[in-house]
């Protein structure tokens, strides 16, 4: 990763919050960082920052699982329990809104994940020797 003093004397500090949830540059806040539904770019467009430290690893998914999972399981129990519906019908409210609010979240989670990396010039860890 380039040296963040540098960047900081180019490039006013951006918000990691709304850059990675709009999915741009984390150092300019202007050029996109992906070039897919999750490939990241090779570099930015707009200032030319180097994609090659974002790894957000399987964080964003670990996170969505946890929240989908709260959020569906809550509701299929408060529906359950309230209104003791067909299992058709669970499946039929609870698979899309699984794989919608999934599916719909892992792009901007990944986004801010990696705006944090730079933020924080998070790298791998290293052992001292």
């Amino acid at each position: 990763m380039t040296d963040p003093t540098v960047d900081r004397a180019h490039y006013p500090p951006q918000d990691a919050l709304r850059t990675g949830l709009a999915g741009r540059c984390p150092r300019c806040g202007q050029g996109r960082l992906f070039k897919g539904y999750l490939a990241t770019r090779p570099s930015c467009s707009n200032c030319g920052l180097d994609f090659d430290f974002a790894d957000s690893g399987d964080g964003p998914a670990v996170f969505i699982i946890m929240f989908v999972g709260f959020v569906v399981v809550g509701l299929a129990l408060a529906v359950e329990v309230s209104l003791r519906p067909p299992i058709w019908l669970h499946m039929m409210l609870w698979l899309p809104l699984t794989l919608i609010l999934g599916l719909g979240l892992l792009r901007p989670l990944k986004g801010l994940m990696i705006a944090q990396q730079y933020k924080h010039s998070a790298q791998e860890g290293r052992v001292d020797e």
